[in-house]
């Protein structure tokens, strides 16, 4: 054997003892006779910063697995989801704030244990292309929030937040709407701005739809429908421009946006009765 090779041989060899004295050294210590408060502080030494949030998690999860209906367990179990939704393992800390209203509903913090289930389906909205079933779900978990907790700290943002949520339910819709409209798809874009004049008017997203709805009646020549959408644009939005494209098209071609056309669809007129008189049934 030459030189060269024993040299490199005995360096692998090296470097394998070496490996394994590492690899002893970052065995992970037993928590087992650690006492509560020790594990706690601990957790709160990582939590410090966001690159620590999972080990913190895992961290106070371990005191619930030691001590068990301990109070350090309940404060850790809390603390737990807060770490895991930090740390954006959004399903973890679903499942620990979930554990906390089972065993701990009556207390304080279970309030914030709902808004941390609502936060972690909230913050991945912006992640969701086409499936909105997270924005759903935010929607739920939100209004759980306001309805059975709205003496608490958190019932005016989980409030905000739903409205925001509605607001990007709505800002989907109008993309495929105006993608349908774009391409001369009108009865398809039709049924997408009538989503959000119906189920999202409190939106910011209702005066652009009323005025691509009088487009699209427009395009199909059925006028009265026109009229009736520009009728309730010019009562609830005159001030925006939306209104003003929508009155000079149809001005354009001797319609009024005064009042609406009873030759129109039903559900604009009924839109139009509850914008105008309040008559919801």
């Amino acid at each position: 054997m030459c030189a060269g090779v024993r040299r490199f041989l005995l360096g692998c060899c090296g470097a394998v003892v070496l490996l394994s004295a590492c690899g002893r050294q970052e065995e992970p210590v037993s928590l087992e006779d650690t006492p509560p408060e020790q594990i706690y502080r601990q957790a709160e030494e990582r939590l410090s910063t966001r690159r620590g949030a999972k080990d913190a998690a895992e961290l106070f999860t371990e005191i619930e697995r030691l001590y068990p209906y301990s109070e350090w367990a309940r404060r850790a179990m809390i603390m737990s989801a807060f770490a895991y939704h930090r740390a954006r393992l959004y399903e973890e800390s679903r499942g620990a704030a979930r554990r906390y209203l089972d065993f701990y509903p009556a207390e304080e913090d279970a309030a914030y244990a709902q808004y941390l289930i609502a936060l972690s389906f909230y913050d991945q909205i912006d992640d969701v292309s086409r499936d909105q079933g997270v924005t759903f779900q935010a929607l739920q978990a939100l209004r759980t929030t306001v309805e059975f907790y709205p003496d608490s700290a958190y019932a005016a943002s989980a409030l905000l937040k739903f409205d925001l949520a509605l607001d990007h339910l709505a800002g989907k819709e109008m993309d495929v709407g105006r993608f349908y409209l774009k391409q001369g798809h009108y009865g398809a874009a039709i049924n997408r701005f009538r989503v959000v004049v119906e189920d999202f008017q409190t939106t910011t997203h209702t005066a652009e739809a009323l005025h691509r709805l009088v487009e699209s009646y427009l395009s199909l020549g059925l006028e009265a429908d026109a009229r009736t959408a520009g009728a309730i644009l010019g009562h609830n939005f005159r001030a925006t421009d939306w209104y003003t494209d929508s009155y000079t098209l149809l001005t354009g071609r001797g319609l009024s946006t005064e009042a609406p056309d009873e030759r129109g669809q039903a559900w604009l007129r009924r839109i139009w009765r509850q914008a105008v008189r309040g008559e919801w049934l």
